[in-house]
């Protein structure tokens, strides 16, 4: 039987500090005295009230609320907002934000190619970086934001201009990012698993990824109505196992062959062997039995604890 109280897993010798470049994620660049105004009618976190000392979780959604794109998005000054997101993601995003632009004083770029984005791990965190994930701190043209820690370390992105001197810090071998990525227990929506999920099915009412106070988004009618009427049935957890994993693989359940119970959101080489992955499933097929990816034959998953609690649906 497979069950949330599981350990996790020991990696010998992880780095306790050091920087890699991101390069599977990209930059939207939004411009103008309504930047903030414009995103605060298209995302599930509040812009309005975003100052320069705090990041955001954000996710752009459809009109029955599936997400399309998740970013990270913080001001570099009044006028000037940053949406990072995932590369394979942001070309078609760029352009549907851009069609509700319309009269507002807002002008979204693509400025992937003018900022350099890399993740610090451990030390290489600056001690300034207030501790809250989603805190920002500008260290000259950089802007630092607090991610999520994984395994007891401290995780953030730093993100500045390409003619900025780069972090200092030894370099981490992207392996390792990406699967301290997914002990975070944070999922960042990539084009496998598009239009797949409501922000809850991955959490992100529980990690600050969404505002239940704030004005009308595209999906917002179906994103409260989740929260609220107590029909989360689908929920992120994070699993282990011996085969690879992919995002957008169905995950089955062993009593059903035929119907899958969850999706691989993200997933990544555990460096002492076997696979991790961020996978969103029906609660039901959580409690009992055995979970498989990819088909029902597959090596056993076994569930790991998340490394944050859930807020409950009301």
């Amino acid at each position: 039987m497979s069950t949330p109280a599981t350990p996790t897993i020991p990696a010998p010798g992880l780095a306790a500090h050091g920087v890699t470049r991101l390069s599977h994620l990209g930059v939207i660049r939004v411009e103008g005295d309504d930047a903030a105004a414009f995103l605060q009618g298209q995302l599930t976190q509040d812009f309005a009230l975003l100052g320069l000392s705090e990041a955001r979780l954000a996710a752009f959604c459809s009109a029955k609320g599936r997400m399309q794109a998740s970013f990270v998005g913080f001001k570099r000054d009044h006028g000037e907002i940053l949406l990072v997101c995932s590369r394979d993601l942001l070309p078609a995003t760029l352009k549907r934000l851009s069609m509700f632009v319309l009269r507002a004083k807002a002008k979204l770029s693509d400025a992937s190619e003018a900022f350099a984005l890399f993740g610090l791990l451990g030390d290489a965190v600056p001690a300034a970086l207030p501790t809250a994930p989603w805190s920002q701190w500008r260290d000259g043209p950089a802007t630092v934001v607090r991610l999520y820690p994984a395994e007891g370390l401290a995780r953030a992105l730093w993100v500045a201009p390409v003619e900025a001197d780069a972090p200092a810090g030894d370099p981490v071998a992207d392996p390792l990012w990406q699967w301290l990525d997914v002990r975070s227990g944070v999922a960042t929506l990539s084009q496998p698993v598009f239009e797949a999920f409501v922000p809850q099915m991955l959490n992100y009412e529980s990690v600050g990824g969404v505002s239940f106070k704030k004005g009308c988004y595209p999906g917002q009618e179906v994103v409260a109505r989740s929260q609220f009427r107590g029909t989360l049935k689908r929920r992120a957890f994070l699993v282990h196992g011996d085969a690879a994993m992919t995002a957008g693989q169905d995950v089955f359940h062993d009593s059903d062959a035929e119907q899958p119970c969850g999706t691989v959101v993200q997933a990544a080489a555990h460096p002492a062997g076997g696979f991790d992955a961020i996978v969103s499933l029906q609660t039901s097929a959580t409690t009992q039995g055995h979970l498989h990816a990819g088909k029902v034959d597959s090596p056993v998953l076994t569930l790991l604890p998340l490394p944050y609690p859930l807020l409950d649906d009301i």
